[in-house]
């Protein structure tokens, strides 16, 4: 059955199983659904107990399972596919000339090639250019708030991460996803501000969330949107 506790201003929607077993077990799945078994004699407010117990746990598992990139559908690069940037759907547009370019034209990404095998490669260039150009603009305002808490990055560099949006080096250097580049500007904030508080907050603590909240009060919202956003 379905059970709800309230943490503060987080909600946490669990499945609550009972069980012949001697203790109570919390998991939390990839899919970010937190599962409780419990003995068969443990009443609704000692799980609902325990589970407030262990809400920072909970939320540092979920974030670590959101932290992983979607996976994208296979693209072909063909005109007529959908492609995203900036959170917004664009049809492709593959056309034959010499002088190669990627342009946006009202609801489509142009993209001129010499030869349509071209078109993957130079659609990626152009992803990358303008996510190196994009994510310096919108990091800027949010590095200059955070110099308040006497933090700064050492750099922002661009990686390709398989599995992850974003990511801190020890060493205070922020790495981001070019991926990110294709997600509206409110998740691609949401990832920079993440990152951000790790060089306070290097693990995903009640402090890291309080600060994280501070300084992004609807970071779920985004948080959500970038995980569903490639599905």
């Amino acid at each position: 059955m379905m059970e709800t506790i309230q943490f503060g201003s987080k909600t946490i929607d669990f499945s609550l199983e009972y069980s012949d077993r001697k203790s109570l077990c919390i998991t939390v799945t990839p899919e970010m659904d937190v599962l409780v078994k419990a003995p068969a004699d443990t009443s609704i407010e000692k799980v609902k107990e325990k589970i407030k117990k262990k809400v920072p746990w909970i939320i540092k598992q979920q974030s670590f399972f959101l932290s992983f990139q979607p996976k994208t559908p296979k693209r072909k690069y063909v005109s007529g596919e959908t492609h995203l940037y900036l959170g917004r759907q664009y049809r492709l547009q593959i056309q034959i000339g010499e002088d190669e370019s990627v342009k946006l034209k009202g609801k489509f990404i142009e993209v001129t090639v010499c030869e349509k095998i071209r078109a993957e490669d130079l659609l990626n260039d152009w992803y990358l250019q303008h996510a190196r150009s994009r994510f310096q603009s919108i990091a800027e305002p949010l590095i200059e708030k955070f110099k308040r808490h006497k933090v700064a990055p050492s750099s922002i560099v661009l990686r390709d991460m398989p599995t992850r949006w974003g990511s801190c080096t020890p060493k205070g250097k922020i790495l981001l996803n070019p991926e990110l580049i294709k997600a509206p500007k409110g998740c691609i904030e949401y990832v920079i501000i993440h990152e951000l508080c790790h060089l306070i907050h290097h693990d995903h603590t009640q402090k890291f969330i309080d600060l994280q909240t501070k300084e992004m009060k609807d970071w779920e919202k985004w948080k959500m949107k970038l995980e569903k956003l490639l599905a």
